[in-house]
């Protein structure tokens, strides 16, 4: 039971065909920074033993170190027959549609389960965003609704909703309203010449 904690998620990336990033969010216990300042050696020791997921290093500070292992984890997922892989003490789901792959990473130790029903209320809620064309493309022309979902879906490393309805309702584009009146030039110039006619017809009716 040492291992309660909300903080379940490192990083959650999309990757193209080629292992390029187009969404890339790492993750951190926000407190961390003040934990580390404050806790002695054997303290941040005995937390990362027990709840690596308040670790207060992380693992992926730099742009660097973050392409690196994106690099890595894409090779070695890229052949892989299952959805799950360990690599460097992390815990990897991913699922590929088309040219680019979904990629959900928690620590070793972290629920499975848990991690997996993120990535597909994510790829899911992603596929009702882009018309269930989950293609780099598609991603790439609505990145705004796509960002926004996956900040729906998790933040600072906890998974916050795992409906993929309602996430991809909360940011999705509102419809236009039928019964709103569109004001635009050809409405102005429309209005303009009604109201010619109009005052045409009374001058006439004033001269009869």
């Amino acid at each position: 039971m040492s291992n309660l904690t909300l903080y379940t998620t490192t990083a959650v990336l999309v990757l193209d065909s080629d292992g390029n990033r187009i969404i890339s969010k790492y993750y951190q216990p926000p407190h961390a920074a003040s934990f580390l300042s404050s806790a002695t050696p054997a303290q941040q020791n005995a937390v990362a033993a027990s709840t690596p997921q308040l670790s207060t290093k992380n693992p992926f500070p730099t742009l660097k170190e973050q392409r690196a292992f994106e690099k890595a984890i894409f090779e070695k997922t890229r052949r892989a027959t299952g959805d799950i892989v360990l690599y460097d003490s992390h815990l990897v789901l991913f699922k590929a549609s088309l040219d680019v792959i979904f990629y959900v990473v928690g620590p070793a130790a972290e629920n499975e389960l848990m991690l997996s029903g993120l990535l597909n209320s994510f790829y899911d809620a992603t596929s009702m965003l882009v018309r269930h064309q989950v293609e780099k493309r598609a991603i790439l022309e609505n990145l705004d609704l796509v960002t926004l979902a996956l900040d729906e879906t998790v933040d600072d490393g906890i998974i916050l909703e795992t409906d993929s309805t309602t996430i991809a309702s909360r940011v999705s584009r509102p419809r236009p309203d039928v019964n709103e009146i569109q004001i635009n030039e050809q409405t102005i110039m429309s209005a303009y010449s009604s109201l010619k006619e109009r005052v045409a017809q009374r001058i006439l009716q004033g001269s009869m």
